[in-house]
């Protein structure tokens, strides 16, 4: 999700951990053709997004409280921002520049802090999806890269090309597979968060094409691979079709993302995609119709890859006909066999108030979340 960041300022306190769910196994989550495996047997991808949980400041209690609030509603896996790229220290972040030179903040703002992310998130018997840098200029991402290393308004697609550029950025995923190896509680890595050939500004070479981001997907996946044979690797994509005569943006490749090109990499484990369909102008029929194909045509390559696909994004506002949508993809996520989903995004309200709310938020005791909790049932039943 594109979104602008959020900053809040919490007290902070000792680790305290409210009473966790059962004890997490110590064993790493696998791909198994369609499926998730945990020690041999089914393991259910449900659950959310939550960018800010080691962003925004949070106390360990109020960590705690957020993945407890995700794990009612039956929640396993959560998908949550393993980057935040700065120019001046500031708040939570994991990684300072000055001119060209990065600097790993191993800190209590930043590495150090994650590390109390991913105890609260084991207390709470939750997986993390982790997703390393952003598309978009919230929280840095490719653009600070590029800026830094190759100077202001370069590119946004040199991200993907630059040797120099690509250099930095494995520095920076090494620093994280490496210090999370042996760790059970990361379910995965992400590559990116919606990666494509055009950013937060108009700045593009014009020669980016499917073909660039798929051979980075390619050398990136294959690095982390390298240094990490324990846990998942996915894209963090949304999902775009690089179909022959398409005139759809959506379908003819025209955003540097090709689904199934991705997926047929040996080194992801498995595929994701996102649903916006009001942010993305698909209204016709409807947008719940023509979000109910986007999961089924996903469905599709899912089997004909024979990997795992994940719906780990989707979001419409409360006045979007909001219910009767989340039910109707609910169901066909269950009942087309799509291998797990994640709704955008978590919110908890702490005693220092409510978490981060961009108008997808779902907090506790409220329609969606009890849709949540019904779902989450469904979905663990049918595996």
């Amino acid at each position: 999700m594109k979104l602008k960041a959020i900053l809040l300022t919490l007290a902070s306190a000792t680790v305290s951990f409210s009473k966790p769910m059962a004890r997490q196994s110590t064993s790493f989550v696998e791909a198994d053709g369609q499926s998730f495996t945990l020690d041999g047997q089914p393991y259910t991808v449900f659950g959310s997004n939550s960018y800010w949980v080691g962003l925004t400041g949070l106390t360990t209690d109020e960590m705690d409280v957020t993945f407890n609030d995700i794990a009612k509603t039956g929640g396993t896996t959560v998908r949550t921002w393993g980057f935040n790229e700065v120019t001046s220290a500031s708040s939570d972040y994991y990684q300072l520049w000055n001119g060209s030179t990065p600097t790993i903040n191993y800190g209590s703002t930043g590495l150090g802090n994650f590390d109390h992310v991913v105890a609260a998130a084991k207390a709470n018997n939750i997986r993390l999806i982790v997703t390393l840098t952003n598309n978009w200029s919230d929280y840095g991402g490719m653009d600070v890269y590029v800026n830094q290393i190759l100077g202001e308004g370069q590119p946004h697609d040199y991200f993907y090309s630059n040797p120099e550029v690509i250099a930095a950025f494995q520095n920076y995923v090494k620093v994280w597979v490496e210090r999370y190896v042996e760790e059970p509680t990361i379910f995965g890595w992400e590559l990116a968060n919606e990666p494509r050939c055009t950013g937060s500004t108009s700045a593009t070479s014009g020669t980016c094409t499917t073909t660039t981001i798929t051979d980075w997907v390619k050398t990136m996946s294959g690095y982390i691979k390298s240094l990490d044979s324990n846990h998942l690797v996915g894209l963090g994509d949304e999902g775009w079709f690089n179909l022959p005569n398409s005139t759809d943006f959506a379908c003819d490749g025209s955003q540097g993302i090709d689904f199934d090109a991705n997926l047929a990499i040996d080194t992801i484990d498995f595929g994701t995609f996102h649903l916006y369909p009001y942010s993305w102008g698909k209204e016709t029929p409807s947008a719940m119709v023509w979000g109910q194909e986007w999961i089924e045509n996903h469905r599709n390559s899912q089997v004909a890859f024979n990997k795992p696909v994940l719906m780990e994004e989707f979001g419409v506002l409360a006045d979007q006909n909001q219910i009767t949508t989340y039910e109707n993809w609910y169901s066909t996520v269950i009942d087309s066999g799509l291998s797990g989903v994640l709704i955008w995004q978590a919110g908890s309200n702490l005693t220092s108030g409510p978490t981060p709310n961009d108008g997808f938020t779902i907090y506790p005791d409220t329609p969606v979340y009890y849709l949540e909790e019904q779902s989450s049932a469904r979905l663990r039943a049918k595996n």
